[in-house]
């Protein structure tokens, strides 16, 4: 059974950091690229980062570039993202997700399967 589950989530201050992990089952991750989306209440889910299961490169929504890292880690089958320097507005319910091809444009529809979320609060 396909399967990606997110985990990591919490409340943190601003300024901190949390580190969100989408682990896959039944199948191989490392096979497909990988996007991180996140939604606000009342908001679009928007695209946040996505890696390529080509040569590995990265890509960045412009509000996150330079605070947010996302990695594989393929002998856990899972990716991650890093989140530093939190702000109020990374408050959101963040989602990976796997397709076929590079996801450059952060389109919802390119996702094939989707994981559950998990809340990001980032509040003092």
């Amino acid at each position: 059974q396909v399967q990606l589950v997110e985990s990591g989530g919490g409340l943190v201050q601003p300024g901190g950091s949390l580190r969100l992990s989408c682990a896959a089952s039944g199948f191989t991750l490392d096979y497909y690229a990988v996007c991180w989306f996140r939604q606000a209440p009342g908001k679009e889910r928007e695209g946040v980062s996505c890696v390529s299961n080509f040569d590995g490169s990265t890509y960045y929504a412009d509000s996150v570039k330079g605070r947010f890292t996302i990695s594989r880690d393929n002998a856990k089958n899972t990716v991650s993202l890093l989140l530093n320097s939190l702000k109020p507005e990374d408050t959101a319910v963040y989602y990976c997700a796997t397709g076929q091809g590079v996801n450059t444009h952060f389109v919802p529809q390119w996702a094939d399967y989707w994981g559950q979320g998990t809340q990001v609060t980032v509040s003092s």
